[in-house]
């Protein structure tokens, strides 16, 4: 008989495991390595031109300090917890049944936590500098920069899924950090000038609430979970057999 996939909302002593206490921290650093690469990135060039943003240079610029921050980030954790750096991602695998409720509760908090503290860090080494914010461009709807992060975060979550998740990755399961990685830049590449493609709501979160700018910013929330919650249960329905047996990953073990 094919195994069953489990949905559950976390074991009692899985709330104070040592596993679940390593793997909330890891999320926490993590998040806390990408965005403060990411968006220091953003400062950096706002520092250096005075219409940052406005060029291809620049473009590839961004691309490149996320993707290579998100390979160090994901590296960095995936032994630990999974290396999601992601609320959406976390998302993603609580509705294909690869995490429960409580451990997906403690890596929302570590992810956005992470990245009010690397704003903070931020705007302290900057001598006061704002950090930047998600923001639709001129002349591009709102309902297009939904639709654009929905399609980015769907392509993101499914090469996570394909990855670091399938059951059946095997030796690919060993470059999850770089395709990843590889992933968020080039959708960078792609999004970036409409609407910044953030793809991570802890990512846009944490500059938002530093800098205090909070135009459009319901898309980055809104966006990441509807593609990636689509994209972890179109991978975990149609494209795993089956046959295949399901667990959770990762969970505490049973006992201590």
């Amino acid at each position: 008989m094919p195994a069953p996939r489990r949905y559950a909302f976390g074991r009692v002593d899985e709330a104070t495991h040592p596993d679940s206490i390593r793997a909330t921290l890891a999320e926490f650093i993590s998040t806390l390595i990408f965005v403060f690469a990411g968006e220091g990135s953003s400062l950096a060039l706002d520092k250096i031109y005075k219409d940052a943003g406005s060029s291809a240079g620049e473009l590839i610029v961004s691309s490149l300090a996320h993707a290579f921050s998100l390979f160090a980030a994901i590296s960095a954790s995936i032994n630990v917890s999974g290396g999601h750096v992601n609320p959406a991602v976390t998302f993603g695998a609580l509705l294909g049944g690869r995490i429960s409720v409580l451990r997906a509760l403690y890596y929302w908090v570590a992810q956005l936590l992470g990245a009010i503290v690397a704003s903070l860090l931020l705007r302290l080494c900057t001598n006061g500098m704002r950090p930047d914010a998600f923001h639709v461009s001129y002349g591009v709807g709102e309902a297009h920069g939904l639709v654009l992060e929905i399609v980015l975060t769907f392509g993101l979550m499914y090469t996570v899924y394909a990855t670091a998740i399938d059951p059946k990755r095997g030796s690919l399961g060993t470059i999850a950090p770089l395709a990843i990685a590889l992933i968020v830049g080039a959708n960078i590449l792609v999004g970036g000038p409409f609407d910044g493609a953030s793809m991570n709501p802890a990512r846009a979160f944490g500059p938002a609430l530093v800098g205090w700018r909070w135009d459009n910013h319901w898309i980055y929330w809104l966006g990441p979970f509807l593609g990636a919650g689509l994209a972890g249960l179109i991978y975990e329905y149609m494209v795993i057999p089956t046959e295949t047996p399901v667990t959770h990953q990762p969970l505490a073990p049973e006992d201590y």
